[in-house]
């Protein structure tokens, strides 16, 4: 078959393929094209999760007639001034997006800029492009998208429900809302409730209306700078987890990107906190020159790659453990909201006259109905009714007064021990309830940690040194970091071109899998070049011997030994959760529980 020149439409289409995936894709271009504009306000609206229906309409400085003319150009775009494409300080930059979005749907965009007495409208339907005229517009722009991908019929085939395109297109917006707390954003559709987000106060109020106030309430604040390279955000703390990581977002210069460096880097962060099943919430924002990084990755450019990812990376994984260390001692305030919430079984039953408790299957056994009374006695009815059987478990509380000067203490003085797991302590306002085993397991495992800091790890000698064949460039990084992975008693050499000899492994890993240890490193250090691996098997271990070597539930303790244990829990650090990730203790705040008994 000869080579012949693609038609511009074609072009046009294929180019669409790699900037309008889904609707969400033609929402996160309109967006951004508002943001660039100097919106402050910018509402979205969506029929059919976008596929029917797309309209973004924004307050920003619109668009003269022929600006308008050139903007559904292929490679016209008004935020390059000059040819460098590493001094890029806006979100869109290519001059792909409208075209893209013309050829494979209905575009119109309606514009008004402040110099031009009116506003004006243009219409691209499937690449076809309409006269410009006259239209009626107070200011700002307005796009609207009709029947994406009807002129490439078979995209539609991969789009999947309204309800899940709805929600795709609800993510983009919530990641560039989270990026600008000063714009106002509105997002509404058959499919969904609208929701306004206001202009904010700061990052953190806006993160809370976007995440949740569970986040707000949790939040860790997260600054650093090192080398040119900044750091901002908020993270959670371990005890607020998911059991996916979708609620992690990563900014750099103001622009969300998905990054597999912010996975990587809070995973090892949060290493010592959280099990890998678990994943904390976060938002990070990084801002460095544009230089440094380079956003021209992929048509879409939710993708960055910048010029030292080491740096990055090292910033934020020093920044979150330095933040975690700090606020250690914190419990997430959703542990006591969901202690508050047990003691309100029966919130919801019906006021008197729409509940019979007779018929509820709580109903005590050997109930007997009043009427029956005259058969059996006042008395024997009135002592059936509340007889309501065995306690269901063992409520044992040991009692004993409290100290007066602990009282003011973070975790108060103990008073009393139930089912001999729970320590409750009282507050100079409010009560305290400590989980006696996962409190003494965060207590020990710091305590190891501490020791492999100071002494290092113990070593133990091989008899015969274990040979590794891999590959030379992995073999030259391992060598490289011996030093290194000497600190966690791995100690190698080499041994010749493609191969290491490990003469030493760490005691506490005990009988191991040599050759798979070092190929993991050396895969780990291809991709990051750090020892995080080795040290995490070796926290691992640490945590679990400090598990089997903690106070276990059930113990009875004295009362000295429960204020010890408290008072060790301020002093050590990351004592707010243990090893796990579950919370080590529950503070209940006094108005707390005197809401529930209606004394407030």
């Amino acid at each position: 078959m000869p080579v012949r020149q693609l038609s511009e439409s074609i072009v046009n289409r294929i180019a669409a393929g790699e900037v309008v995936e889904r609707p969400a894709s033609v929402v996160k271009e309109l967006v951004e094209n508002a943001l660039d504009a100097g919106s402050r306000r910018i509402d979205v609206l969506t029929d059919g999760g976008g596929r029917r229906l797309i309209r973004v309409t924004d307050d920003g400085e619109g668009m003269t007639r022929a600006d308008l003319d050139l903007a559904v150009e292929r490679h016209a775009t008004s935020k390059l001034a000059g040819d460098d494409l590493l001094s890029i300080h806006t979100l869109g930059f290519r001059g792909e997006a409208l075209p893209s979005i013309g050829s494979v749907a209905r575009l119109t965009i309606t514009t008004r800029h402040a110099a031009e007495p009116h506003a004006w409208t243009l219409t691209v339907d499937a690449g076809a492009k309409s006269e410009i005229k006259p239209a009626a517009l107070t200011g700002g722009t307005t796009v609207e998208v009709r029947d994406l991908f009807y002129a490439t019929p078979a995209r539609l085939k991969f789009l999947k429900t309204d309800r899940s395109e709805a929600e795709a297109v609800r993510e983009v917006v919530r990641r560039l809302a989270m990026s600008r707390p000063d714009v106002a954003f509105t997002l509404a559709g058959e499919e969904r409730a609208p929701v306004t987000w206001g202009p904010a106060a700061d990052n953190l109020a806006r993160l809370g209306d976007v995440m949740g106030a569970d986040f707000r309430a949790n939040a860790i604040a997260i600054a650093a700078e090192r080398e040119g390279v900044r750091l901002t955000g908020f993270a959670g703390l371990p005890t607020l987890s998911r059991a996916n990581s979708l609620g992690q977002y990563l900014f750099v210069n103001g622009r969300p990107v998905r990054d597999k460096l912010l996975v990587g880097a809070v995973r090892a962060a949060y290493a010592d906190y959280l099990p890998r099943d678990r994943h904390p919430l976060l938002a990070l924002f990084v801002t460095l020159d544009t230089r440094e990084v380079d956003v021209n990755v992929h048509p879409a450019k939710t993708e960055v790659r910048f010029r030292d990812g080491a740096l990055v990376r090292g910033l934020i994984v020093r920044a979150l453990k330095e933040a975690l260390a700090r606020e250690g001692q914190r419990a997430a305030t959703t542990g006591g909201g969901a202690t508050i919430a047990t003691f309100r079984p029966a919130a919801a039953m019906p006021r008197r006259g729409g509940y019979d408790w007779r018929n509820s299957p709580a109903r005590p056994p050997g109930y007997v109905s009043p009427r029956s009374a005259t058969a059996l006695g006042f008395a024997e009815v009135a002592q059936a009714a509340f007889d309501v059987g065995g306690p269901s478990a063992d409520a044992a509380v040991a009692r004993f007064a409290p100290q007066p000067d602990l009282i003011e203490r973070p975790l108060g003085a103990a008073r009393a021990q139930v089912h001999e797991t729970y320590i409750v302590a009282q507050t100079r306002d409010g009560l305290v309830i400590v989980d006696q085993h996962a409190a003494h397991e965060r207590i020990v495992y710091e305590r190891m940690k501490a020791a492999i800091a100071q002494a290092g790890v113990a070593r133990q000698i091989l008899l015969i040194p274990e040979i590794v064949e891999l590959d030379e460039a992995d073999a030259a990084r391992l060598v490289a970091r011996a030093d290194d992975l000497a600190r966690f008693g791995l100690v190698i050499e080499s041994f010749g071109p493609g191969a290491v000899a490990v003469r030493e492994t760490p005691s506490m890993l005990g009988e191991i899998d040599v050759k798979g240890l070092i190929r993991d490193l050396a895969e780990h250090m291809a991709e990051w070049d750090d020892e995080l691996p080795l040290e995490r098997r070796l926290l691992h271990v640490s945590a679990t011997m400090a598990c089997h070597g903690s106070v276990r539930a059930g113990r009875r303790l004295k009362p000295d030994e429960m204020n010890a244990l408290l008072r060790e829990m301020e002093a050590v650090p990351n004592s707010g959760q243990c090893n796990h990730g579950r919370p080590t203790y529950v503070e209940l705040k006094l108005t707390d529980i005197e809401r529930l008994f209606g004394r407030r």
